[in-house]
This record gives C-alpha cells, sequence and structure tokens, in this order.
C-alpha cells in the first residue's frame, strides 16, 4: 500500500472515532455470531491503527491491542481482501507471529471496508487447530463484516456525529457510559460538562456575528480540549455550546478537581472570545452502571449551572443540592397533570377591606393545589416552578375561569365581591389575552368591573412597551389593573406614569417590617402611598396582621388593606358566611367582627 493510500487510510479511521472507545453489544453480538458459526473460541473486530490492530469487539481474547506487523488483520486490512490460514505451522510469514507464538493455528478474517474502499481492519475467527473452511462459511464471515460496517456507517451518519463540530454526540456519549459500565462495572470516574456560554452572550454572538461564528467557536473549543486531554480521549459535543468529557480511573476528587480548574484556566486563556464569553463547568463523581448515563448528563450540566449561578468557574454535583432540582421537575409534571384534570386545583379567597369604612370591599384569589400523593403544595413552592413554563397560560386561564365563576355564584348568592386574579408576564406576550378574557366575562355574565388583573413590577419590566400596550387593551374592556408586590421591582417613576393601573399593592415585606418598629420601612410605606395617590393610584397594604398595623396605615391614609388580621384565604363557602358576618351592621365596625376569623 502506498504511503498516500495509507494516510487516506487511517484518516478514514479517525474520523469514524472508534478507535479507544468501549466495547458495544451491537458490535459484540456481530462478534459472538461469527464465532458461532465457526464453532470457534475466539472471534474479534479488529481495527488496523497505524502501529497495532486493536479490538473494538472480542472474544476468547484478554489484551485490547496487538501490534500491527505480523498480524494478519493488518494484511486483510491493507489488501481489503479475505485471508484464511489454515495451519500457522505451515505459513512462512505467520508461524513465527505474535499469534503463532500464543498457540494459534488457524485464522480467518474478512475485511472491513469503507464506501470509498478503504480498509479499516478486519472482521476474524481464530482456533488453536488447524482447520479448513468452506464457501458458506467464508460467505457467511463476509456477510457478517458487512453488518459491523453497516453499523459503523449508521453510528457515524445517523444520530452520533455532530455534524457542525464533527465531535461525536450526546447519544454517542451515552452510549460509551453504557458500553463503558458493562465492560467496568463500580469502577469509579468523573464526568465533565463545560458550559461555554450563556444563554444571553450565546444570543448576543449570535446577533453580531451570526450562527456560523457559534458553530466555529464551539470547534475551536472541542479542538482545544482534545488537545488537552490528550490521544485517545473523546470529547463530546452535547449541547449548543456544550461539551463533555470522562477523566481517567483511579483519580481522586481534589486531584481531578485540581486538574479540571487547570484545563479551564487553559481553554479559556486560548479562547479568543475570553472577554465576551464565561467558561464553566460541573463535576459529576459517579460509578459506572450505578448512575444512568442520562442522569450522570443531566448532573453535569446542574454543576454547571450551580457554577454559573455562583459564579464560579468549576461546580461539583451533590445529590443534596440536587434534590430541589428533581422535586421541581415532579412538581412541574405533577402540576400538568393537575391542569388537565382539573379536581386537585381549587381557590380560596382572601378579603379585601376599605380602612376608611371597616367593611370588606373585595377579595384576592389564591391557588390552592392538593395532590393525590404529595398532599397539600404550597403556592409559594410550586408557583416559581410553574410561571416560566409553557404551564403559566394554562394555569391562569384555569384560575380565570373558576375565579369568574365563582364570582357569578356569589352574585347569584347574593353576594357582590370584585375578585382579584394574578396573572404571569407570559400572559402579556400573548396576542389575544384581552379578546379571550373578554370572552370569559361574557361566558359567565359577569361584569369587567368586577374583576382587578394583579401583575408584579418585575413581570411589566420584561417588555415595557409590549406591557403597556397589552395592558391598555385589557383597560379598554373595563377590568382594573393592578401592580402587584410594589416597591419590590426596579421600575422607574417615569414608567409608572405611563401604566394604565389603578391600583397598587405594597409588598407585605415592608408592612411586616413597619409592624416591627423598622422606622425606615414606615416612611418607605408613608412615601409609596403618597407617590400612589399623587399618580391617582388606590393603594393597598399586603400581611396585616395587627390592628396596630391597620391603625397606622389608615392614618398614613392607605386605601385598603388584606392580611391575617381581618381573616385568612377562605374557601369559597367560607367566604360567602365570613363576608356576611363581616359586613353585618349588627356587629357594628367591620374590623372588629373580623379580628381572629
Amino acid at each position: 500500500m502506498g504511503t498516500d493510500d495509507e494516510i487516506a487510510r487511517l484518516d478514514a479511521l479517525q474520523q469514524l472515532n472508534l478507535l479507544d472507545t468501549p466495547t458495544s453489544e451491537s458490535f459484540d453480538r456481530i462478534t459472538r455470531m461469527a464465532a458461532q458459526i465457526f464453532d470457534l473460541p475466539i472471534a474479534a473486530i479488529s481495527l488496523t491503527d497505524s502501529d497495532r490492530q486493536w479490538f473494538k469487539s472480542r472474544i476468547g481474547v484478554d489484551h485490547q491491542e496487538l501490534g500491527r506487523a505480523d498480524a494478519p488483520c493488518a494484511q486483510v486490512a491493507e489488501t481489503t481482501s479475505a485471508l484464511v490460514i489454515p495451519d500457522f505451522s505451515k505459513d512462512a510469514r505467520y508461524a513465527d507471529s505474535t499469534l503463532g507464538r500464543q498457540g494459534i493455528l488457524f485464522y480467518a478474517g474478512a475485511p472491513l471496508v469503507t464506501d470509498d474502499g478503504h480498509g479499516l481492519g478486519a472482521l476474524c475467527v481464530l482456533g488453536t487447530e488447524p482447520r479448513s473452511v468452506t464457501p458458506q462459511e467464508m460467505d457467511a464471515l463476509r456477510d457478517l463484516a458487512a453488518m459491523v460496517m453497516a453499523q459503523v456507517e449508521l453510528q457515524h451518519a445517523f444520530g452520533r456525529i455532530d455534524p457542525v463540530s464533527g465531535l461525536p454526540n450526546r447519544t454517542q456519549f451515552q452510549e460509551d457510559l453504557d458500553d463503558l459500565a458493562r465492560e467496568h462495572p463500580g469502577q469509579a470516574r468523573f464526568a465533565v460538562l463545560v458550559d461555554l456560554a450563556r444563554p444571553d452572550q450565546v444570543g448576543s454572538l449570535i446577533r453580531v456575528l451570526g450562527a456560523n461564528f457559534i458553530d466555529e467557536f464551539v470547534a475551536m473549543a472541542g479542538r482545544t480540549i482534545t488537545g488537552l486531554l490528550g490521544p485517545n480521549r473523546r470529547v463530546y459535543h452535547v449541547g449548543v455550546t456544550q461539551l463533555a468529557f470522562l477523566s481517567e480511573a483511579g483519580h481522586s476528587q481534589d486531584a481531578y478537581r485540581a486538574i479540571l480548574d487547570a484545563g479551564m484556566k487553559a481553554t479559556t486563556k486560548a479562547s479568543t472570545m475570553r472577554f465576551v464569553t464565561t467558561l464553566t463547568a460541573g463535576l459529576v463523581p459517579f460509578k459506572l452502571g450505578r448512575m444512568r448515563s442520562r442522569d450522570v448528563l443531566r448532573a453535569a450540566h446542574s454543576a454547571a449551572q450551580d457554577a454559573r449561578n455562583s459564579e464560579g468557574a468549576v461546580g461539583v454535583f451533590s445529590p443534596a443540592g440536587d434534590d430541589p432540582h428533581l422535586r421541581n421537575y415532579d412538581l412541574l409534571r405533577a402540576f400538568g397533570e393537575a391542569i388537565e384534570q382539573g379536581d386537585q386545583l381549587r381557590l380560596a379567597f382572601q378579603p379585601r377591606i376599605s380602612l376608611a369604612t371597616g367593611k370588606c370591599i373585595g377579595a384576592e384569589a389564591l391557588l390552592r393545589w392538593l395532590h393525590p400523593e404529595l398532599g397539600v403544595v404550597s403556592p409559594g413552592e410550586f408557583i416559581p416552578v410553574i410561571e416560566n413554563t409553557g404551564l403559566a397560560r394554562s394555569t391562569t386561564q384555569w384560575v380565570l375561569d373558576a375565579g369568574l365563576a365563582q364570582v357569578r355564584a356569589w352574585q347569584l348568592a347574593g353576594v357582590h365581591v370584585p375578585l382579584a386574579i394574578n396573572i404571569s408576564a407570559s400572559n402579556l406576550e400573548e396576542e389575544d389575552f384581552a379578546a379571550s378574557l373578554a370572552l370569559l366575562l361574557l361566558k359567565h355574565q359577569v361584569p369587567a368591573g368586577m374583576i382587578e388583573l394583579e401583575l408584579t413590577e418585575s413581570a411589566l419590566m420584561e417588555d415595557s412597551g409590549r406591557a403597556i400596550r397589552r395592558l391598555e387593551a385589557l383597560r379598554a374592556i373595563g377590568v382594573r389593573i393592578a401592580i402587584d408586590d410594589f416597591g419590590t421591582g426596579q421600575s422607574s417613576l417615569a414608567y409608572l406614569q405611563r401604566l394604565p393601573a389603578q391600583v397598587v399593592k405594597i409588598d407585605q415585606s415592608f408592612i411586616r417590617g413597619m409592624a416591627a418598629g423598622n422606622a425606615r420601612d414606615r416612611i418607605l410605606v408613608r412615601t409609596m402611598i403618597s407617590l400612589a395617590h399623587q399618580l391617582e393610584l388606590q393603594v393597598v397594604a399586603e400581611g396585616v396582621e395587627s390592628a396596630e398595623v391597620d391603625a397606622v396605615l389608615a392614618t398614613l391614609g392607605c386605601d385598603e388593606a388584606q392580611g391575617y388580621h381581618y381573616a385568612p384565604p377562605l374557601e369559597s363557602a367560607a367566604f360567602a358566611s365570613w363576608f356576611h358576618r363581616f359586613n353585618s351592621p349588627a356587629d357594628g365596625a367591620g374590623h372588629a367582627a373580623g379580628t381572629g376569623a
């Protein structure tokens, strides 16, 4: 074989990313079949490297590789022709070969050939006794060799190699990890996921330099990390800007963490984008076969995100730290089912009190969830989980529908209570949100003025221009708009002036601080009330828990309040009963009647 042909052959072999990869059941199955057909104890899928024969799959062979110089498989790869040696002792070339000295007397090999005609190696069977072969046996061996190449091409062409970076992908990572677990069960390893940039940095780079630049950036990082790892180590492209690799065996966590820290510094230093991207890595200690491959990758991603959130370079996965993430995932999945079924969810209603009259003049709808297995799930736990997902919109739809149905039921029972309902930032992204709300109002025969929609300052600030347009559309159908958690966001006075809102709700953290005697919180509450009134906004204080705070708020000119001083959130029937008692003239001032409810 000429030098140029050998270079091309080796290049084809390297491009397939097969050398020094774990054993694979898909290849072992073919090897076992070859041994069974020939009724021989030894069979192998042998790949011919520059100076060795490396076994991708082997049966009856202890060693992983063999020198190339006197290996029959090398001749098969070079000639791309089948080879049969009936008796090594009578063959001048192989009688004194490594295999011959090891007691091998019979060999038959069929070539592994690419579509371009490059011989990669051989599927071979070996025996310790001389023997002949039949044409049928050789036909079967050639067919099995073709099956090996079909498997190789399939893995390379479909779903195993990322077409942009040329690196093995997430699927290949998981398969290689599964194969390693079969070969070395229980062996301690580390998995590393390197996250090259934050999502916002990726977005900015695509906007300025285009998507092709990201592809080149990832490919360059892959080459850098591959160079640091050294020969016979694989780097996997497992996400848009995420690369992963596995440690070798035998490292302690502290030692490998130090190696990783040094590698991260070297990678950052080599990157031309080090000033506009932030590199982080997640490190996962695990034992082969004790943790599913997809869980290893998920844990590595989680550790990398923890590092990014803490502004560190390397995060180490902790099962204890992972529990909240798993809990959130379980809640998200369970809540989706709860929305579909409907019978796990209900509304509770917290009264709103006029501080001028002491009467209940409204209520806030609060979502409650009773799961058949998890029990009562606090809204403080599940609302943050769902509010940035696709479930946020369907949750709002459920609450609006249930809330309007309740307002209508109360109206028919002679209880006229305006209802405040929380909506999320994602609802302001819906072009038809105002129209769909108008249809719901019509469906339940509820006047628009009976409904108040609450949004937080942070939600309103996400896209202020679009938020104002959506709020104006909602105002146009007649519903009221309230700014919830007022004082905790970053909205400016100029922005507040532009919002088509009628109500601000002072966050309970300020009210509780004032109740605790914090002079600064009292000043802030007084200022917020004054500011809101100058903007012709009504003010509602949240979290009122004592008569003393009630009196102070009244003195400061606050319009309304809600909190446990008046009543906790109540089920619909209990609310109606409480409402009649609280607002009954026979009870005198509503405050007194409601205290302790």
